[in-house]
């Protein structure tokens, strides 16, 4: 096979050969350069994605903390005076305030948050077959505290970033130890047996903060095709003025140089070699120009010593 390529090969033009070194050095150059860009892509967008997450990771982190330390100091107030304040728990502050971010900004409505538990109060936060994995290796391995993938909700895929919920200060465990310890109208919200029986330093749930990959991932693929489609173009030109380059100025006067050595071989010596340049094609025009004045002058001398030797003949 390598052998008839190489047979066909020897029986194409110059022209033909340099477009196929052409094209072999394209398809070798696109498909390394389309591994890198897509690498590199793929890089990009997972980092943009991370970003993403881990920044609304900090701002709902930024509102827990603001209201443990600031607004949950008021709870015990409220529970002596007021009863039970939902605002004042920090998971439900985070909450109203990532459903106040999707409603209010278009970019984040298809964004998840959710305090996944292995027994919340709120029925909302039960953790699915998937959490519950996710919750049963942060409570086998407490070393791990974060962990990330992509996992498919609803047809399409998201990007997650999960971090363990662990209870360190015994004063939360007042609304979830018993329902005898427990605020009444907590207890009347969501009953006695949601949210009850954690204990301190327990891995009790993890905050699970899920990104959609589709819109990044198809800006992605949409770069992709367009830097990829560019190459290809600049390439496919680059090929044809290679080849209407090499055709006008090494083709056309080498073939030009071919038919007029081919005439004056037949003995045409009022056939000219022109020269059109200065470069290497003209250098060869010019050393045909000295070999045909010289296959001229060798032939006048070859008739002058004919016609010499010719004369005596004659004469005898």
């Amino acid at each position: 096979m390598l052998r008839t390529f190489s047979q066909n090969l020897k029986s194409l033009g110059l022209a033909q050969k340099l477009t196929i070194l052409l094209l072999v050095i394209f398809l070798v150059g696109i498909t390394f350069s389309g591994i890198a860009l897509a690498n590199i892509l793929n890089y990009k967008a997972q980092n943009e994605i991370t970003s993403t997450a881990l920044l609304l990771f900090r701002t709902l982190n930024s509102v827990r903390y603001y209201t443990n330390n600031e607004v949950t100091p008021l709870l015990e107030k409220s529970i002596e005076n007021q009863g039970f304040v939902l605002q004042s728990i920090p998971s439900y502050s985070s909450r109203k305030v990532f459903e106040s971010l999707r409603k209010e900004h278009n970019s984040y409505q298809d964004f998840l948050y959710k305090d996944a538990m292995f027994n919340p109060s709120n029925l909302q936060d039960m953790a699915d077959s998937f959490e519950n994995q996710i919750l049963q290796n942060f409570s086998q391995n407490r070393s791990i505290e974060e962990t990330s993938g992509i996992r498919s909700f609803d047809g399409q895929k998201y990007f997650y970033i999960a971090r363990p919920l662990v209870i360190t200060n015994a004063s939360c465990l007042r609304c979830h130890s018993t329902p005898e310890v427990a605020p009444k109208e907590m207890i009347n919200i969501y009953g006695e047996k949601n949210g009850m029986g954690w204990k301190l330093n327990e891995v009790l749930g993890a905050q699970i903060v899920s990104v959609p990959t589709n819109e990044v991932l198809q800006k992605t693929r949409q770069s992709f095709i367009l830097v990829m489609g560019l190459v290809t173009i600049v390439f496919a030109i680059a090929i044809y003025v290679t080849n209407f380059w090499l055709k006008r100025y090494v083709v056309r006067p080498i073939k030009r140089v071919a038919r007029i050595a081919e005439a004056v071989s037949t003995g045409d010596m009022e056939a000219d070699f022109e020269k059109v340049s200065n470069d290497e094609v003209g250098s060869l025009v010019e050393a045909f120009t000295r070999m045909k004045l010289s296959l001229v002058m060798a032939i006048k001398r070859l008739e002058q010593y004919h016609i010499e030797n010719r004369e005596p003949r004659d004469k005898l």
